[in-house]
Formats: structure tokens, C-alpha cells, sequence
């Protein structure tokens, strides 16, 4: 049981990688900025940082880290594979092991767009893609 939570936990802060974060430390002091690397004491690496310090990159000490609070919205791929089944019944299968949507058996699709596939389908998997990011992002 410990094992599947502590993968869980570990599946969970990988969803905050290369998304835009607030991080408070222990001390109070809060750094907002995209979080590009974590390990497994959950020091953070933060660039693109916002406020007065002039820092574009930072380490942060995961020991003086207390809270971590993601500032977007989580793609909801279940929503997006919803709306392409609309269009092609039946052949869309979501991966959440890998955070994929596979259409047709060929095309990939991930929240950052189609990562595989060509043609017609593609192209209109795309266009289907592109019109739910335009309604999500109102």
C-alpha cells in the first residue's frame, strides 16, 4: 500500500513539471515561477521567476519547502478524448500511464498537441485540439 501511494505522490509532483508554480518556504518567503526539475527530497529548480530579485533560475531546498501550489489549470485529457469520440466513435483510447490519447490507433495526441501521426485525420484530430485549447483557455 505505502508503494502505490509513494508512486502516486511521485506521478502527482511530476504533473507540476514545466507548469507555472507559488513556493512557500518555511520561512514565508514565496517564489512563483515554472518548476523545471524536482528529485526525491523535492529540491526544485525554478526558472522564469517573478518579483524584484532578479534571479532567473533558483535551486530551492526541498527540506525547507512547505507548501507548492500550482498557479494553471491541469489539462483535462478525458474532456479532450470526449470530444474527439464524438468524431471518430469508438477509436480514441486514453493512456493515462503516459497522459496520451491515441486516435485510430496511429495518432497521438498529448496535451501539448498531435505529437504523431499525418494526414486527414491528423489534421482534423489538430483542428479538434486546437478549438478545445481556444474554449479552455476563456
Amino acid at each position: 500500500m505505502a508503494a502505490i501511494i509513494s508512486r502516486r505522490f511521485g506521478e502527482e509532483i511530476l504533473a507540476f513539471l514545466d507548469r507555472k508554480v507559488s513556493i512557500e518556504t518555511s520561512e514565508g518567503r514565496v517564489y512563483k515561477g515554472q518548476l523545471v526539475g524536482v528529485n526525491e527530497k523535492l529540491d526544485l529548480i525554478l526558472q522564469n521567476i517573478e518579483g524584484g530579485d532578479n534571479v532567473s533560475r533558483m535551486i530551492l531546498n526541498g527540506s525547507f519547502v512547505k507548501e507548492i501550489k500550482l498557479l494553471e489549470k491541469i489539462f483535462d485529457l478525458h474532456a479532450l478524448a470526449d470530444r474527439l469520440n464524438r468524431v471518430f466513435p469508438g477509436l480514441v483510447k486514453v493512456r493515462d500511464d503516459i497522459n496520451t490519447i491515441i486516435v485510430m490507433d496511429k495518432i497521438k495526441v498529448t496535451e501539448r498537441g498531435v505529437a504523431e501521426g499525418s494526414g486527414l485525420a491528423a489534421e482534423r484530430v489538430k483542428a479538434i485540439y486546437d478549438e478545445f485549447v481556444r474554449e479552455v483557455r476563456k
